[in-house]
């Protein structure tokens, strides 16, 4: 395993345990060079679980693909990145629980965009941006209109 912080390829479990779920292993590693600790987790390969992008095209579902997103939404944002691990879980949750093993990309969007509204407003608005794909600035404001809309209605009804 290669160290994240500084690329060695030597370290040491430090401590391994399944995870809740009972689905993976997780694993404290440290690195032999740096001392610094990092955890992976190590998942059963079966049948790779998809996502259909809009043009139709089916492609591998991708836990890191997800959270870096996740990461470029929520940079210097109170959210931690158990909270966004959370949501990578909820997202491949959803694509296990359907049938046949795939989703549709808008689906798996609005998923995320959902958990992350109830997260952080200015997390939710960046991620999207970048999801819908705002063509021009009307477009965003009315996604702001609507977020405050629905902001403004909760509060009537506390």
């Amino acid at each position: 395993m290669k160290c994240p912080y500084c690329g060695f390829a030597q370290d040491r479990v430090v401590d391994s345990r399944e995870s809740k779920e009972a689905d993976s292993i997780r694993r404290r590693r440290e690195c032999e060079k740096c001392n610094r600790r990092f955890t992976t987790y190590e998942r059963i390969d079966e049948i790779p679980y998809m996502v259909v992008k809009k043009d139709g095209r089916r492609e591998r579902f991708d836990r890191e693909k997800i959270l870096r997103g996740l990461l470029r939404a929520c940079e210097k944002r109170p959210v931690s990145s158990i909270q966004l691990e959370k949501i990578v879980d909820v997202t491949e949750s959803f694509l296990i629980d359907a049938p046949e093993r795939e989703r549709t990309t808008s689906e798996v969007g609005e998923l995320i965009m959902n958990e992350l509204k109830g997260l952080d407003t200015v997390a939710y608005i960046r991620f999207a941006s970048v999801y819908r794909d705002f063509k021009d600035v009307r477009e965003f404001k009315q996604e702001l209109e609507g977020l405050l809309d629905s902001h403004r209605t909760s509060k009537g009804k506390t």
